[in-house]
């Protein structure tokens, strides 16, 4: 489980955890320019961020494949937590997504991202000879289908966007043969503008009237003003901050743009960094992304061994994509869907899932690459 003597503590990822905790300091001060009097969001914060820290350093000292070796077990108690919030949710925002256990309320699809990370690194790895095999594939498919299928019927459309873009990636690194990416690739993207077009007809099943509308939103934002009401709040507040922001400026005592976004605590928090921090602040925040994903890549390309190497791209692929999503967002470059920025955003689930996912690209990064000639 934990084997001290064979980590190497010269290479334990200091760098990552400061970018990590910088981040997370970053978010605690914008959340506390949101929250309203009486509202104790930052301390939750502070909480979580420091909470977070300790588990990172817990999960850092565990050895990965330990954890891998309990697959069955962690995927079958994922699914007993995502159908508990099916039966006995708590209802948040319209979105049934939450358990609620004593005073605490936590988000299980949050954890599934890691869990389904680690649980696709194992069966990659047993399965490794055998992944172009189609009864393997439907296999795979299958067993990631059903927890995507209960977080998207939360309805958390965003988290189940994810989890199929970590499971695209992970496949493609496993070994997936190209003479079965191209024929997806040459039907899959016909169908996809195929299924784009489908979702803006007023026939679609496939789409909440919620959803639909935030497509189609985007693409005639002067039709649906009420829908854009969020995202053109948020990006006025963005432009607003200019190039250095309004945190040092003569205008540091005015009412924000901000205070006009909905849930700017959370899903839009890149429009309180844009406006409080302008045009560099906002740089500076995603230059500490690219870091952390860039230094993820970096220990899946040194990692030990191929199943460290698989769960490391699929934590990259995770931050990445939660990365280019929330903020294409709070932009308005993509339709408005819930998703946190990981280490910004206000919530203790987001925080401590991105923290036990850099407790285990610490662990990967401790442990020495094999000889594998």
């Amino acid at each position: 489980m934990i084997k001290f003597k064979q980590y190497d503590f010269k290479r334990y990822g200091i760098t990552i955890v400061l970018a990590v905790m910088l981040l997370g300091m970053i978010g605690a001060f914008l959340v506390k320019q949101v929250q309203l009097e009486g509202e104790n969001l930052f301390q939750k914060q502070l909480i979580g961020l420091f909470g977070g820290l300790f588990i990172a350093i817990i999960v850092s000292m565990i050895d990965y494949h330990f954890m891998c070796k309990f697959y069955i077990v962690i995927y079958f108690i994922n699914l007993v937590l995502l159908i508990l919030v099916k039966v006995n949710g708590k209802v948040v925002n319209y979105a049934k997504r939450w358990l609620e256990v004593g005073p605490v309320m936590f988000q299980p699809s949050e954890l599934s991202k890691i869990i389904l990370i680690l649980f696709l690194a194992k069966v990659f790895i047993l399965l490794k000879d055998k992944i172009n095999h189609i009864l393997v594939m439907l296999f795979i498919i299958i067993a990631m289908a059903i927890p995507t299928y209960l977080i998207l019927t939360q309805t958390d459309l965003s988290t189940s966007m994810v989890i199929m873009f970590v499971f695209a990636m992970m496949y493609f690194a496993a070994g997936l043969s190209w003479k079965i990416i191209l024929p997806i690739l040459i039907v899959g993207i016909p169908a996809f503008a195929g299924l784009f077009w489908y979702v803006q007809q007023d026939y679609q099943v496939l789409l909440t009237e919620t959803q639909q509308r935030r497509v189609l939103s985007i693409l005639n934002p002067e039709l649906y003003p009420a829908t854009m009401y969020q995202q053109e709040n948020s990006i006025q507040a963005i432009g607003s901050g200019q190039l250095y922001g309004k945190l040092f400026s003569e205008t540091a005592d005015e009412i924000r743009g901000y205070s006009s976004v909905p849930i700017s605590e959370s899903d839009f928090i890149f429009s309180v960094a844009g406006e409080e921090l302008g045009f560099i602040g906002c740089c500076f925040i995603i230059g500490l992304f690219a870091f952390i994903i860039y230094k993820c890549l970096l220990v899946a390309k040194k990692a030990p061994d191929d199943m460290g190497r698989l769960i490391a791209i699929g934590i990259a692929s995770m931050f990445m994509f939660q990365v280019f999503v929330n903020i294409g967002v709070a932009t308005a470059m993509l339709p408005n869907t819930g998703i946190p920025l990981p280490f910004l955003s206000s919530g203790l689930s987001s925080m401590m899932s991105g923290m036990i996912a850099i407790g285990i690209i610490l662990n990967i990064r401790l442990q020495p690459k094999k000889d594998r000639g």
